[in-house]
């Protein structure tokens, strides 16, 4: 028996391989060539006896002389050189598939363990196919459609196949497109910047219980005009004590792993080395002091980039990692009183000689001003003053213009593409100024008392006052359409989307209208245990903000939804299905009511909630979990929600935002209503407004203090479309 060694084969072993293929492939040959079904042909690398077979005109094999096919031996040195003709012999010996696999069995046998795992890992290879890899490209794509964005990672590490067709922008640009995000293609370089005056601590503001479920515009009766000193005017701080602001969503080896390292923008430890006394240079700003330039400028989109940075930012804002800075107070051209309301608006490339898109920041305040910052140097661009007689509660800006074929009167010019602002003050005005021309549009006094909340969509102006009313007009034309009185005390707010307008009272009811017919589509009455202060809709969710210091998101079209008061995540889905109110008992309410338009069935998207009806509660004091059905949640919802009036919401698609007369923002993740990040140190009177993007939340208050917690620091979110 042939038996191997670490040598190799043996000359005796070699000697008997030798003969037993010559006898073989002898034996092989007679049988091919008598059948006349072939020719077995040699190795081209030994000496064979060849002749050409007159007929056919190809080189046959003779067998040579002494029953060898070798003329010389092909084993020069042990054990070598017979693997290099075994498909050969293999080929001639064997008569099928079944008695080559035994043969090369019994060969494998006589091979050392080292050469077996190296025939192991060559063979491998031929033992995989790869399904999905082999398919046409556009086939393959359309598999890979149907994965989450985690999975395209994972199998983008399978192989170079799977890697290139899993970083197709195609399935990227699905992606991001899915969750509304766009690339911003054309980007401005940042501009230097020289940095501001230091900071001042603020004062604490005493403040007095009062009913406010009347009206929210009643706060600026008790407060003094102000100085503005001790409004902060730089950057006073670097998120919470807790939260080292440089830190990143995930650790730092998974952003190698996932190619995010060239998002970290590189800070210098002279940075980092600021006093608690000296300005803080804003993250942004290092970026241009550093000569770090956006790269998206000369880049074609990067859907994977896009989302990547998203899915970041996203992971920032559920760990709390901000950074905080405050726009200059009065002394450096700020508001010398209370800040009431704010609106974030990205003017279009463009304007101005600009190549790229501008996002700026509007502030009304109790100084009768409205001012426009520059969010990249934090500067006033501009000042609105002397249109106000009193403070500005609301404002709005827009570009949503009806068209000429929608009923609007033809203008005598056309609307500046840079947008209408709007907005609404206790001297009962609503003031429409053109920001492109930069010049005064019209002034509406149509409402009794303080207006209280302005918003534009969809070609239509809605606003709401102290005098309990809801009034809409033609935008940009202002020509009034409807009114509705059906509310009982002040309507503090209004939402429209669309053809539906959404309004939150005093009365402690919302009411869901039709914005083309007037009609009275919904009311849920009772929707918060005291009057509501704040709503934003976006349907079919509309968030709402109290006087119970509690917020309520709900799904209008199935009443369901979360609440941080634990009794109304236990009531009775029944008790909260709207009430369809009846043309009739309106119909004197409604001015310019179409003839015959009576209230008809309203639908709206399906819920994205579990319905609280399906689970099991153990008592009335028990919260239900939407995202894993658990209880005992409501201790929780104590510990986390407002201890004072909810005055402003803002709602996002993954995230709800709400500010309190506490002091204190909070996120809340928008479909389960769980506490993402709870904010705090900003300001030291009661917050009036909030607003937010992916990138930041900013906040204005009694402190006269405008706040913007940067998610973004040391991030590139140039490419981003605001």
């Amino acid at each position: 028996m042939i038996s191997p060694t670490d040598d190799g084969f043996s000359d005796a072993d070699i000697k008997g391989l030798k003969l037993t293929f010559s006898q073989n492939c002898s034996t092989a040959n007679e049988a091919t060539t008598s059948s006349g079904l072939g020719i077995a042909l040699a190795p081209a690398n030994y000496k064979t006896s060849l002749q050409f077979n007159k007929d056919a005109g190809i080189p046959e094999q003779r067998i040579p002389p002494g029953g060898s096919i070798w003329t010389r031996s092909p084993v020069d040195v042990k054990g070598k050189g017979i693997a290099r003709s075994l498909d050969w012999h293999l080929a001639t010996m064997a008569s099928n598939d079944r008695e080559r696999e035994e043969m090369t069995y019994k060969l494998l046998e006589c091979l050392p363990r080292s050469v077996l795992a190296s025939l192991q890992r060559r063979m491998t290879p031929l033992l995989q196919f790869d399904i999905v890899g082999s398919l046409p490209t556009e086939l393959s794509l359309l598999i890979f459609t149907h994965l989450p964005a985690a999975s395209l990672l994972t199998c983008s590490l399978v192989s170079k196949r799977w890697h290139t067709l899993t970083t197709d922008q195609v399935l990227w640009r699905r992606l991001c497109y899915a969750h509304g995000w766009e690339w911003r293609t054309d980007v401005a370089a940042p501009t230097p910047w020289d940095g501001l005056g230091d900071a001042d601590p603020a004062d604490a503001v005493v403040r007095e219980e009062r009913d406010e479920d009347e009206g929210m515009g009643d706060e600026e009766e008790d407060e003094d005009e102000g100085s503005g000193e001790g409004a902060g005017d730089v950057v006073d701080f670097i998120g919470d004590d807790s939260v080292d602001w440089t830190s990143m969503p995930m650790n730092i080896d998974d952003i190698e792993v996932q190619g995010l390292s060239n998002l970290l923008i590189p800070i210098t430890p002279a940075v980092l080395s600021s006093s608690s006394t000296t300005a803080i240079t804003p993250i942004s700003r290092i970026t241009s002091q550093h000569g770090v330039l956006p790269r998206s400028a000369h880049l074609a989109p990067d859907y994977k980039l896009l989302h990547q940075t998203h899915m970041l930012l996203h992971n920032r804002f559920y760990q709390g990692a901000y950074r905080r800075r405050t726009l200059p107070c009065a002394d450096a051209g700020g508001h010398s009183a209370a800040v009431y309301c704010l609106w974030l608006w990205t003017y279009p490339a463009g304007l101005d000689g600009r190549s790229a898109p501008l996002q700026v920041l509007f502030t009304g305040s109790k100084d009768r001003t409205v001012r426009e910052w520059d969010l990249r140097t934090d500067r006033v661009r501009r000042v609105v003053g002397e249109l106000h007689d009193s403070s500005v509660l609301s404002l709005c800006v827009s570009s949503d213009f009806a068209k000429s074929g929608d009923g609007e009167e033809p203008l005598a010019s056309e609307p500046s593409s840079a947008g209408f602002l709007v907005s609404g003050g206790s001297d009962r005005r609503v003031v429409v100024w053109d920001l492109g021309k930069d010049r005064l549009v019209k002034v509406l006094q149509d409402h009794l008392d303080s207006v209280l909340c302005v918003r534009v969509d969809s070609g239509r102006l809605v606003t709401c006052s102290k005098d309990r009313t809801v009034r809409t007009y033609g935008f940009p034309s202002l020509k009034p359409q409807f009114v509705f009185r059906a509310h009982r005390a002040a309507v503090n707010a209004v939402s429209v989307v669309g053809d539906v307008i959404v309004s939150g009272s005093g009365d402690r009811s919302i009411r869901v209208w039709n914005a083309n017919t007037g009609a009275l589509i919904s009311t849920f009455e009772e929707h918060h245990a005291r009057g509501i202060a704040s709503i934003e809709f976006k349907p079919p969710y509309l968030l709402s903000g109290s006087s119970d210091m509690h917020l309520r998101m709900f799904d209008i079209a199935s009443s369901q939804g979360w609440s941080t008061n634990p009794e109304f995540n236990t009531m009775n889905p029944s008790d909260a299905v709207p009430t369809l109110a009846s043309s009739q008992s309106h119909a004197q309410d409604n001015i310019a009511m179409l003839p015959g338009q009576g209230t008809a069935p309203f639908f709206l998207h399906s819920s994205l909630i579990r319905s609280m009806s399906d689970t099991p509660r153990q008592d009335a004091n028990t919260v239900v979990c939407h995202a894993c059905g658990s209880h005992g949640l409501a201790a929780r919802r104590e510990q986390e929600r407002h201890t004072h009036l909810v005055r402003s919401v803002a709602l996002g698609e993954e995230f709800a935002v709400s500010g309190s007369y506490d002091l204190t923002i909070k996120v809340w993740d928008r479909k389960t209503g769980a506490l993402v990040a709870d904010l705090n140190g900003g300001h030291t009177g009661r917050i009036f407004c909030v607003g937010f993007d992916c990138t930041k939340i900013v906040s204005c208050g009694e402190d006269q203090r405008i706040c913007i917690w940067d998610f973004s620091h040391g991030i590139d979110t140039s490419f981003i479309k605001l």
